[in-house]
């Protein structure tokens, strides 16, 4: 769970936007400031994932917390939100590391849409694995590309199945239990699940046992 500490000095729009962080999976908001020292006090007490940042406080400009909020909690992110739109506070706060900046006002379908980006592209860098894929820091700066041709004998409706089925199961799978649950045959899995994996949606993990080669199993990459 991706613990959110909310600033912003209007109590009525911070409510608004904790409701909007709460209907999102995988949020939690874990506490609101409405100045900067107390999102200081608030940051160092619940250590949070994310801060939900507005740039107009009553005793320090957000830009200025921002450097503070990072010397405090050193892992912590931060998600602009603010009416601000001075190209000047936008370059300021990207050249500040921000992983995104939201303008007021907005849709709880805009502020969902920079959460799930966050989730899907931040998060994963911030795991125990010691090294990152391209396909890790690709998904960071939002690049994308032509996507691969499929192997030969390979459909587009059974690769839906076959990511579909790993994002439901929510753990890892050998070729052998994927190929049970589509009803195609392992070697087939096998090939759509390799797919995944050198396309960087899927991770590889091996799992020990007796004798001969280590099994294979399959993790999507939430």
């Amino acid at each position: 769970m991706i613990k959110v500490l909310i600033v912003d000095d209007d109590f009525m729009v911070a409510k608004v936007h904790a409701g909007f962080v709460r209907q999102t999976p995988g949020f939690a908001v874990v506490g609101v400031a409405h100045t900067g020292a107390e999102a200081l006090v608030e940051a160092e007490r619940l250590q949070p994932d994310l801060v939900l940042l507005d740039i107009h406080l009553p005793d320090i400009s957000g830009l200025d917390l921002l450097q503070q909020l990072r010397e405090a909690v050193p892992e912590l992110d931060v998600l602009v939100i603010s009416a601000a739109r001075e190209v000047d506070t936008v370059r300021r706060a990207l050249r500040g590391g921000i992983v995104h900046y939201l303008m007021k006002p907005f849709s709880n379908e805009d502020l969902r849409e920079r959460l799930e980006h966050y989730q899907q592209a931040y998060r994963p860098l911030a795991s125990s694995r010691s090294t990152a894929e391209q396909a890790d820091v690709n998904r960071v700066f939002g690049v994308s590309r032509t996507e691969r041709p499929l192997p030969k004998g390979c459909s587009v409706e059974t690769l839906r199945l076959v990511e579909q089925l790993l994002r439901d199961t929510g753990t890892d799978l050998s070729a052998s239990e994927a190929a049970d649950r589509l009803g195609t045959s392992r070697v087939s899995a096998r090939r759509y699940l390799e797919y995944l994996s050198d396309d960087g949606r899927v991770e590889v993990q091996l799992r020990y046992g007796g004798v001969g080669r280590p099994e294979r199993r399959y993790v999507w990459r939430s």
